[in-house]
């Protein structure tokens, strides 16, 4: 044997021939750990720490997921929403929980007194909510968590039960909030909208003076780096409208902040279609609402359609003009069936071109504008992607033919969400995890992705792999 011969180096600590790592557990497992976690009996929380109460959008996207985990936890999640429902229609934007102290979260249950400055919009006496509301997805998720078990959702009376509901949530909107008198809906408040301190927002949040930074503490700054959520400024101006709002009564008419938001009224219009499905499962003819929905369509094209911007805009009522700003919302209606084709095209085409970048320098799409003066990759809906926004973006694009974008943007969502232990938002650019981890609504509509690939038909909202059409 050659003495020069070299022997590989004796390893010098144990190894373990018989456990070796154990892989992380698959994408499903760790989505469905996070809805687990949020779970409170009765409803899902969007975050233990940040979000410790039931949010009204969040719930109706956490459905979504949940329903392929548990059809009954998903039924129990918008049912215990809506049993928080006001007598004049509306669905607060969130519900609290009245074993969460006051102090984890701002503005509590003590800044709305839902059940005292609410009275006369006819509030409910057993429970707290806010008086704001928030993007009408709900009826859309009742529908989808239906198909996922009709048979139990028939035993249930789900449907039967939800429906009498929706339909009162939309007269709301419908005849409450058309403060611009185009029909279509308005917001009061940025919270309404979701998108909370989006730019789009800069111009009418303008004409507000903020509440005193002395009169309120933000528990939000707790959980996140000032860096990433809204300014002192900001916040003191939403604090401000949601004070105005309150104290006149929660009653609706002109203010100082009235804004027809284009993803808002998108998702009322899904919604009136999901609605009209309902209404046939239940054996009532709907035509009424399929009309609706696309007199909502036409609505939406003639007074928020910007042909120079390629997408639609946010329209501030009480200036009566468009918002010259690039939002992710006007790009959210490419979900809509009945958009026409060229106009439809367009808005693929400003999906993938140098304003928001999907398939180019980003991977997900961004929240705004990435050319826009006041981008900014990490902080709230100023630039960062959402995942509830990109998982009604790959739905549209799937329904307009696009399928090859959607799978990339669909494989896109996936990789993220698990790389980021599927966080509340990310930068577009790299991916990296801001705000919160663990989100109820990333992990949920992760686990709807895994699980079905909706081809969006041009007749109404979805159609589930083989299942009804919807």
């Amino acid at each position: 044997m050659d003495s020069t011969a070299q022997r590989a180096p004796r390893p010098t600590g144990r190894t373990v021939a018989y456990d070796p790592s154990v892989p992380a557990p698959p994408l499903h497992v760790r989505a469905a750990a996070v809805l687990e976690a949020g779970w409170t009996g009765t409803s899902t929380v969007p975050s233990r720490g940040l979000y410790p109460h039931q949010w009204s959008w969040d719930s109706a996207f956490i459905a979504i997921g949940l329903r392929h985990v548990s059809p009954l936890r998903a039924q129990t999640e918008l049912e215990t929403l809506l049993a928080a429902q006001w007598a004049d229609g509306r669905i607060p934007h969130i519900v609290f929980n009245p074993s969460v102290p006051l102090d984890a979260y701002f503005p509590s249950p003590d800044f709305w007194r839902s059940s005292t400055a609410g009275h006369a919009a006819g509030a409910p006496r057993t429970v707290q909510t806010s008086g704001i509301v928030q993007p009408p997805v709900h009826a859309l998720a009742a529908w989808l968590v239906h198909l996922a078990d009709p048979g139990l959702s028939r035993a249930r009376g789900f449907l039967a039960r939800a429906y009498p509901r929706l339909a009162a949530w939309h007269r709301y909107l419908l005849h409450r909030r058309d403060l611009g008198g185009g029909g279509l809906v308005s917001v009061v408040h940025p919270w309404e909208q979701g998108m909370d301190n989006s730019p789009c927002w800069d111009r009418p949040l303008s004409r507000v003076t903020p509440a005193p930074a002395r009169s309120f503490r933000r528990a939000d700054l707790d959980h996140g780096s000032p860096e990433d959520r809204p300014t002192d400024l900001d916040y003191g101006r939403y604090v401000r409208l949601a004070t105005d709002y309150r104290d006149r009564g929660y009653a609706d008419g002109p203010c100082d902040f009235a804004v027809e938001d284009p993803a808002f009224n998108a998702l009322l219009i899904a919604s009136e279609y999901a609605l009209a499905r309902i209404g046939r499962e239940l054996g009532a003819a709907a035509p009424a609402r399929q009309e609706r929905a696309e007199r909502l369509t036409a609505a939406l094209v003639e007074r928020l359609w910007e042909p120079s911007a390629g997408m639609f805009l946010c329209r501030d009522v009480r200036a009566g003009e468009l918002i010259p700003e690039r939002g992710v919302s006007g790009l959210v209606p490419l979900l809509l069936p009945n958009l026409p084709r060229d106009l439809a095209a367009t808005l693929v085409g400003t999906v993938c071109g140098p304003h928001f970048g999907l398939g180019g320098t980003t991977r997900l799409v961004p929240s705004y504008d990435l050319l826009g003066d006041a981008f900014d990759p990490h902080r709230y809906w100023r630039g960062p992607a959402w995942f509830n926004t990109n998982w009604l973006l790959e739905r549209g694009l799937r329904l307009y033919g696009e399928r090859g974008r959607a799978d990339a943007l669909r494989r896109g969502i996936l990789h993220t969400a698990g790389a980021s232990d599927f966080a509340e938002y990310v930068d577009p650019h790299t991916g990296q995890a801001c705000g919160a981890t663990g989100f109820g609504w990333t992990a949920a509509l992760t686990l709807d992705l895994l699980h079905d690939r909706p081809a969006w038909d041009r007749n109404g909202v979805t159609a589930i792999k083989g299942e009804d059409r919807v």
